[in-house]
């Protein structure tokens, strides 16, 4: 054999590794301050040929010394994973984007390609994101998959920083025939606030390759909540979720759980510490009976959730087979509420994957302490009603609907009659078809109600008020899946089966016609057999509350239990 070919065969094994080529200076608590700390580290770096990782976490590294590493680094063209958290502890703020543009620039001048790019635990605020922000655009993140950035303090204008880097990422590298495909992005406790996941929910949209997002307390409330929710729509792959000690809410909720309907490869979902509340368990509730197969953790735990809204959340996970854990601790069921919950879980032999109930809240105190919320809503009320020059005793329908209804259907809602329903003849249904905007599930509810209040035991009136309340779900059950589940929770809000957390939102005087109507409209087939679960719950559970109504409350649970059983 040649010598030439013995030479090729010995540079060709020489560049030939198993495994990954790492070097690890993890944990070691050392102090660089300068070249001469860095000095033994910088020669190893050079020596290692083929380097493709390099861990420098748990040390505190300064300007100079980030630079003698930076030279070192320019050669090393194969390098594909920075792990570089926990590196600046001790020095200020002003030291570390210099350092990082130092890094930053060598791994553009190597020609390398990051995959992995961990920053996490630098506290270098909106200025250690401009220190990246150069290495984030460049070709040498073209191909980055992990991008973790936990505990840096970013706040609302990194972020901003960080999703336009991103978003410039993606343009060039789609420009270069291969587009960016992050999968794993991980910034909790970063203080981004709605703004900041605002910019980051975009940035998101466009990828649309991630797999992981991991953004727990940020601050985020429902506009920033609802932003990101429109954006994992367009992330497919999504598998883990985790947005924990966030402030959904009810809006918050409702979004989040029509957008996780689509990612039916979703695995983990963690909304603990969110203030999902009961009305946003119910919505996440119809998104579990529609998808995610493979479901593995759902944490709602710490959410201000009550028993029955639990249940329908437990009976919801009917089914899936993968999951591991669901996590309602910390909630507000009692003691008489956890036990029936753990009763619901072993009827469905999935009493094993219930999680700890030890720090439940309690249930929630309903007399004084609600007398006196009631009272603060009316004083509210009242100086909305003299700001805005609205007669007062007009409702919330008057209010906000009556420049869109016809004069007949207007008549009718300001001051509902038997009589009036009947006059409106055979075009009534089609009024209500047509003027009701079943997009809005609270106005759906307040026109049914209003309907069915004028219920009496006469053949006409019957058939009036059925023939009505039917068209008017009817169209609203068409709707989208997300907003058929809202309506429901409107109704039971309405009727006083759950507290909400929207002050404007009043329960009614509940007559026998509105539960004989609902219990009409629950036996035909529009009716969805799962919005009749969540409605027997309520009713079930919370039955006290229509007492009044004893024989309409019994008629309507039983045709309610028929159509969940069936």
């Amino acid at each position: 054999m040649a010598s030439g070919d013995i030479a090729q065969i010995t540079e060709a094994l020489a560049k030939t590794h198993v495994g990954e080529v790492e070097l690890s200076y993890k944990g070691r608590g050392l102090k660089l301050d300068n070249a001469e700390s860095v000095k033994e580290m910088v020669q190893e770096i050079e020596q290692c040929r083929g380097l493709q990782s390099l861990r420098l976490e748990g040390n505190t590294l300064g300007v100079e010394a980030a630079q003698a590493i930076a030279k070192s680094l320019e050669a090393k063209r194969e390098l594909e994973q920075c792990h570089w958290s926990d590196l600046f502890t001790g020095r200020l703020r002003s030291e570390i984007p210099p350092a990082l543009k130092s890094l930053g620039c060598s791994l553009m001048t190597s020609g390398a390609r990051l995959t992995h790019l961990d920053l996490s635990d630098n506290a270098f605020g909106p200025d250690g994101v401009k220190g990246i922000e150069s290495l984030l655009k460049s070709s040498a993140c073209y191909t980055l998959c992990e991008l973790r950035l936990n505990n840096c303090g970013m706040g609302i204008g990194g972020g901003m920083v960080l999703a336009s880097a991103l978003t410039e990422c993606h343009k060039q590298s789609s420009a270069a025939g291969s587009p960016l495909r992050l999968k794993v992005f991980i910034a909790g406790r970063n203080r981004l606030e709605n703004d900041g996941a605002t910019a980051l929910a975009k940035a998101f949209k466009l990828l649309g390759s991630l797999e992981e997002i991991h953004m727990p307390q940020n601050g985020i409330n429902h506009p920033g909540i609802t932003a990101l929710a429109t954006a994992i729509k367009h992330n497919p792959n999504l598998q883990v979720l985790n947005l924990n000690d966030n402030t959904f809410t009810k809006r918050g909720s409702i979004a989040m759980a029509e957008a996780i309907r689509y990612l039916q490869c979703l695995k983990v979902i963690n909304f603990g510490d969110c203030l999902v509340r009961s009305e946003g368990a119910i919505a996440i509730a119809g998104a579990l009976r529609k998808g995610l197969p493979f479901l593995r953790e759902l944490n709602l735990s710490f959410g201000e959730i009550c028993e029955a809204a639990a249940v329908v959340v437990a009976k919801a996970v009917r089914g899936k087979a993968d999951l591991e854990k669901l996590d309602l601790n910390g909630n507000c069921f009692g003691e008489e509420g956890c036990e029936a919950l753990r009763e619901v879980m072993e009827s469905l032999n999935m009493e094993d994957l219930l999680g700890s109930l030890s720090d439940d809240e309690g249930e929630p105190e309903d007399d004084e302490e609600e007398e006196e919320e009631e009272d603060d809503e009316e004083k509210e009320d009242e100086e909305d009603t003299e700001e805005n020059g609205v007669n007062g005793t007009k409702d919330v329908i008057e209010e906000k609907e009556e420049p869109h209804y016809s004069s007949e259907l207007t008549s009718f809602l300001i001051s509902p009659s038997a009589e009036k329903l009947i006059s409106l003849g055979v075009k009534r249904i089609q009024l209500i078809e047509q003027q009701v905007d079943v997009s809005d599930a609270s106005k759906v509810s307040e026109v049914f109600l209003k309907i069915s209040s004028v219920y009496k035991d006469e053949p006409e009136v019957k058939q009036a008020i059925f023939e009505s309340t039917d068209a008017l779900l009817r169209k609203a059950f068409s709707n989208s899946h997300s907003q058929s589940y809202s309506f429901i929770s409107s109704l039971i809000v309405n009727l006083g089966l759950l507290k909400s957390e929207d002050k404007k939102i009043k329960k009614v005087a509940v007559l026998p016609g509105h539960l004989l109507a609902l219990e009409h409209a629950a036996a035909q087939e529009f009716f969805p057999a799962d919005q009749a679960g969540v409605l027997e719950e309520f009713v079930s559970r919370n039955g006290k509350v229509l007492e009044s109504c004893c024989n309409a409350r019994d008629a309507l649970k039983t045709t309610l239990a028929k159509r969940t059983t069936a």
